[in-house]
């Protein structure tokens, strides 16, 4: 019997785009910008797949407090030696007017496997996402609040929708990334397997038959993660905003801490089956957080801000002994202001109303994101 507790520790990892700062599109990362980083950063920057992305993580962070200072040094030194180059990351999962076919793949044995591997489809890969990793020392532990945590992921994707645009076109998706990676296989909703050892079976035949080498290639929604000792939630789009990624990451945090909480109380969130879960993940792909979800014990459609005013009351204890609960309560600036989404589609309107052109409206949207990566720093 599982009696330890877990520490909840948190850690972030986000994926940025590079953009020229003259011409406001995608740009390769220079080897002396991913040198001067690497120096600087020491182990918690990265590239990505493509040559405009790059990577940063987190240390391990006690609280959320510690992931602010972390996350804020390591936008801000991206940053910085970016603008050394003529260029600004941007924190959001599509490029506004990039053309996927126009971009190029990182030399590194990783990456050439995963075009080798996935063909086509990896070369649509230009999106980026935001991870948020929770520690949870017991194995079996991690697979049981996988198996809960699930229902709350279309909430956490509804609150981050960043990816409006496709190649210069309003897709209609607030999260338009998910239409790209979902093509990937292993990839959507997790299963939920009995126990660590089911789990351990199912990942252990793939890897026997020389598919993958490992867990990292299993790129669910959330997973327990192929390196620590924590499940990490994938489904979010990556935020603007720093603020705006630590009221998530403290609402992830402080889910998982509701849900264990439970168990003390022999209690567990209910299991839905995937079908029920997997509309409300297109509700907020599709919609963000303009148009509601399923509220399936009630067996209705319920407007977002009164989902979030229920989990921030359902998850009030668990942010006030987390230390966490002004990131929580300010989730609530999304809905005031708006999901990056639908900030980016005003500021292409309110472009448009004063004259520009599709190009140059686009072009605001950039313009737009550089300034809310640096707004909080």
């Amino acid at each position: 019997m599982v009696t330890r507790k877990p520490d909840f520790t948190i850690g972030i990892e986000e994926e940025y785009l590079l953009v020229d700062l003259e011409t406001l599109e995608l740009a390769a990362a220079p080897q002396a910008l991913m040198d001067d980083c690497a120096a600087d950063l020491q182990g918690q920057v990265s590239p990505e797949f493509l040559q405009c992305q790059i990577e940063i993580g987190t240390r391990v962070c006690a609280n959320i407090s510690e992931a602010r200072d972390d996350l804020k040094r390591l936008r801000a030194s991206v940053s910085t030696h970016a603008k050394k180059h003529g260029l600004a990351p941007i924190a959001a999962s599509c490029h506004p007017f990039a053309d996927w076919k126009e971009q190029h793949h990182t030399d590194k044995a990783r990456y050439n496997a995963l075009r080798q591997d996935l063909a086509g489809v990896v070369r649509r890969m230009l999106i980026c996402g935001m991870h948020v990793h929770i520690g949870i020392a017991e194995k079996e532990q991690r697979i049981d609040l996988m198996n809960q945590l699930s229902y709350f992921l279309p909430h956490l994707l509804a609150l981050s929708t960043s990816s409006p645009y496709w190649q210069g076109e309003d897709t209609g998706l607030a999260s338009y990334r998910l239409t790209v990676f979902d093509n990937l296989p292993r990839t959507g909703l997790p299963p939920r397997p009995a126990s660590w050892s089911e789990y351990e079976r199912s990942i252990r035949v793939l890897i026997d038959l020389g598919l993958i080498e490992d867990s990292s290639k299993i790129w669910w929604d959330l997973r327990p993660s192929a390196r620590f000792p924590t499940i990490e939630s994938r489904i979010m789009d990556v935020s603007p905003r720093l603020e705006h990624a630590l009221s998530l990451a403290a609402l992830t945090q402080c889910l998982t801490r509701m849900l264990w909480r439970l168990s003390t109380e022999n209690k567990r969130w209910r299991l839905y089956d995937r079908f029920l879960v997997g509309e409300n993940r297109w509700r907020a792909q599709r919609y963000g957080v303009t148009e509601g979800l399923i509220d399936f014990g009630q067996q209705s459609v319920i407007p977002f801000p009164d989902l979030l005013a229920e989990m921030i009351e359902l998850i009030s204890e668990d942010a006030e002994i987390l230390g966490c609960s002004a990131e929580t309560l300010a989730a609530r600036d999304i809905l005031k202001h708006g999901t990056s989404a639908e900030r980016q589609r005003a500021t292409y309107a309110s472009a448009k109303a004063s004259g520009k052109s599709d190009r140059h409206a686009l072009h605001a949207i950039v313009r737009h994101l550089i300034e809310e990566f640096h707004a909080d720093l």
